[in-house]
């Protein structure tokens, strides 16, 4: 068996799982790029409408529970104020990561460093989110970027064997 079909089959668990977190990150982008259109074309009066729907269907549990307090304040206070923030940095995220799933999963070699970057960034930034909104959902994203961090730098350095052994 060669060193690539080692590889292969050694990581075969592992490469599944750097797939499926490239299709969970390409699902987010796709999310992110598909909300910022939204954002564009729904009035804050819809916006109003469906978080009342929401609420009255009991979604996010109880109308004063902790969840849907703060899905309360958070469209309310987004509703309210300018939505050019949250247009562009949904847009500019959702095509960064998707742009980045495309090429990691073409395995572009540049890819990866910068991938990881974009993704320590991004735990930096929910971390920090978090600490000021004290966001339950933001640490778990971070951890799960974490995770998704660790299995690029594993494939990189699997690329760049596999490479350099050719």
């Amino acid at each position: 068996m060669s060193p690539d079909e080692q590889g292969t089959v050694a990581g075969s668990r592992t490469d599944r799982l750097f797939k499926l977190a490239l299709l969970v990150k390409g699902i987010d982008g796709a999310a992110e790029l598909i909300g910022a259109i939204v954002l564009v074309v729904v009035s804050g009066a819809a916006v109003h409408r469906i978080v009342a729907e929401v609420l009255a269907h009991d979604l996010l549990g109880p109308a004063d529970g902790t969840l849907a307090r703060h899905f309360v304040a958070g469209t309310s206070e987004f509703v309210s104020g300018d939505r050019t923030f949250a247009v562009l940095y949904l847009a500019l995220h959702g095509v960064v990561k998707l742009a980045l799933v495309v090429a990691l999963l073409r395995r572009w070699l540049p890819a990866y460093p910068v991938a990881v970057v974009v993704l320590l960034v991004f735990v930096v930034y929910e971390i920090i989110r978090a600490v000021h909104t004290g966001s339950v959902l933001l640490p778990f994203l971070a951890a799960l970027d974490l995770a998704i961090t660790a299995l690029v730098i594993r494939e990189y350095r699997m690329l760049r064997r596999d490479r350099r052994a050719t």
